[in-house]
């Protein structure tokens, strides 16, 4: 019998494969999407398929916003497939080729394919992927999965996914035709939405702390240099 993988387990292999520290503020960001990729990656219900693969790296490009040191977040995000099993490069590919295939055709266009209702000659590989998903009635729909699919959307048309009627409405469209609630679809994006606001305030409130922090140590080395200056000597 095969030992799965433990969270414990997984957290040890990225800090093996990832060495510098991370940053508090995402710390906890990083650890949490690594748990819920572990835990989706032992089910066994779960398989691969692109729009997840968008999914994670949408979900990590908008967290990991505005690190430092930026060089650090290509290691960290290598460090979280790999911790997981996955290969990071393969999780790229299918995330690029999903953007360039949603940004070349429009929403109705993407919702229709996207909901089984009208199949596209576009990408044989992904379409299987599709069907797949709406035959298997085990699939294991996941946050990730829905973030990919609102991804999808907001590639195809920005304005839309920023209305939320229209927005709600095509996504209620492709749950239907994938059979995924999209009770739940729509309640983890709104989830997604706040956390996400959640860290833009953080990472704002931690940027004053900073600012407000830099300038009482400028104002106190300036006092310090002023009180120690030594008078000039005369010649």
């Amino acid at each position: 019998m095969n030992n799965l993988r433990t969270v414990s387990d997984t957290k040890r292999t990225f800090y093996n494969l990832h060495t510098r520290p991370i940053n508090t503020i995402y710390r906890r960001v990083v650890e949490e999407l690594m748990v819920e990729m572990h835990l989706l990656s032992v089910n066994v219900d779960y398989s691969y398929d692109p729009i997840y693969a968008l999914g994670v790296i949408t979900a990590f490009d908008r967290f990991m916003e505005g690190y430092q040191p930026e060089r650090d977040k290509e290691s960290i995000f290598n460090a979280l497939l790999r911790s997981v099993e996955e290969d990071p490069q393969r999780y790229k590919h299918d995330a690029q080729r999903l953007q360039a295939l949603a940004t070349s055709i429009s929403a109705s266009e993407l919702t229709a394919w996207l909901s089984q209702q009208t199949p596209l000659n576009r990408d044989a590989d992904f379409q299987g992927s599709l069907q797949a998903i709406a035959n298997n009635p085990k699939f294991k729909y996941s946050r990730l999965f829905a973030i990919g699919l609102f991804s999808l959307l907001e590639y195809s048309e920005p304005e839309l996914v920023k209305d939320e009627k229209k927005r709600n409405e095509a996504l209620k469209t492709i749950a239907n035709g994938l059979k995924i609630s999209d009770d739940k679809l729509n309640k983890d994006l709104e989830i997604y939405y706040s956390n996400i606001e959640k860290m833009s305030q953080a990472l704002t409130t931690m940027s004053d702390m900073v600012l407000a922090d830099r300038k009482k140590r400028e104002q106190r080395a300036q006092q310090s240099n002023t009180k120690v200056a030594p008078p000039k000597a005369n010649e």
